[in-house]
């Protein structure tokens, strides 16, 4: 038998699994999703299941169940199951959709940490950073700033200014595969039975990362390419795996891109500290673009406030403003086919 509470399984999904009408099966964690099919971890063990007709076809992609979700299940044959029902998601890390306006995706839920890997070479961007940083506070989750392969040639001067504002906001390691001690200081930051997600781009060691934190080989990697240098993309899923006596780690595809899919654009001037001088400006409205008083543009003036962090910020916001208006529309939409539905019910229940 497993125990779940190594998992993260508590009295409070416990809770909300007896709200369920298949309460009286077995639940489990998704481990790993396929196209078709979820590797579900239960008491059991590990089982391979498949969605109800009404599962599969009756939810957006995004509400399909995804690595890190609890899920119930009716097994049949030998560690096999079909998914009924989904205890309700919390702290779910989301993206947008490549190629779409307003459509997301779910990464990972019930997320405790979002480590942000990066490697302390040409991948190192402070611009992206902000960008995982914003989505994963948003979802309430604690984001971490990894700077991995720490034991290549880099300026720690440079790196430390360039990070210094995001560092007020989350804790920051320089790790190595190659450096023991910088491996266990990570890994004394996780706490038994807590979850964390590894997001960032391809080739920033993310598999290595979580291989060294395990000691052990959990996860399949790629040997350095001769070409360019790096460390080639290996993940090609999101994946869970157990950390001894520790926590549970969800590794992910490195990312080219990571569109934000957030409602509120007003949050992201808290998180990248635009609001510490917003409160200053003439207008409550201001728009901190050319409006007169304004203590933004003052403090980018000024040089308090760096100006890349200001036109990123521009550059979010823009970003959030199409997302929450096309979502806004698509709901809109959405309530008057709905309406247009109970109309047509209503007319024929009168004939």
């Amino acid at each position: 038998m497993i125990n779940l509470n190594m998992y993260g399984w508590n009295s409070e999904l416990n809770r909300l699994k007896q709200k369920s009408a298949h309460n009286a099966l077995l639940h489990g964690r998704v481990a790993v999703v396929h196209r078709t099919c979820y590797e579900v971890i239960s008491g059991n063990g590990l089982s391979q299941c498949e969605l109800t007709g009404n599962m599969m076809f009756g939810k957006s992609d995004f509400e399909l169940p995804c690595t890190g979700d609890w899920v119930i299940f009716q097994p049949f044959d030998e560690n096999k199951g079909i998914i009924v029902d989904m205890l309700p998601r919390e702290r779910t890390l989301y993206r947008k959709k490549s190629g779409t306006v307003a459509e997301k995706q779910a990464i990972a839920s019930y997320v405790d940490k979002a480590f942000i890997v990066q490697s302390l070479d040409n991948n190192f961007n402070v611009r992206r950073a902000e960008r995982f940083m914003v989505q994963i506070l948003e979802a309430n989750i604690k984001p971490v700033l990894v700077l991995n392969k720490a034991d290549l040639g880099f300026e720690k001067q440079r790196i430390d200014e360039a990070i210094k504002h995001v560092a007020s906001q989350m804790p920051v390691f320089f790790t190595s595969i190659h450096r023991p001690q910088t491996i266990s200081q990570l890994r004394e930051s996780i706490t038994e039975g807590e979850t964390v997600v590894f997001v960032g781009s391809s080739g920033v060691g993310k598999s290595s990362l979580i291989n060294a934190l395990c000691e052990k080989s959990v996860l399949l990697t790629s040997d350095i390419s001769q070409s360019t240098g790096k460390g080639r993309h290996t993940s090609t899923r999101r994946e869970m795996v157990l950390m001894n006596g520790s926590g549970i780690l969800i590794d992910t595809p490195g990312v080219r891109e990571f569109g934000l899919a957030i409602d509120n654009p007003d949050s992201l001037a808290e998180v990248l500290e635009i609001s510490n001088y917003a409160k200053s400006c003439r207008f409550t409205d201001c728009e901190h673009i050319n409006e007169p008083g304004c203590a933004v543009l003052e403090a980018v003036n000024s040089g308090i406030l760096d100006h890349k962090v200001y036109e990123n910020y521009l550059k979010l916001r823009r970003e959030v403003w199409n997302f929450s208006t096309s979502e806004h529309e698509k709901r809109k939409k959405g309530k008057s086919f709905s309406k247009l539905i109970d109309e047509v019910k209503k007319y024929k229940a009168n004939f």
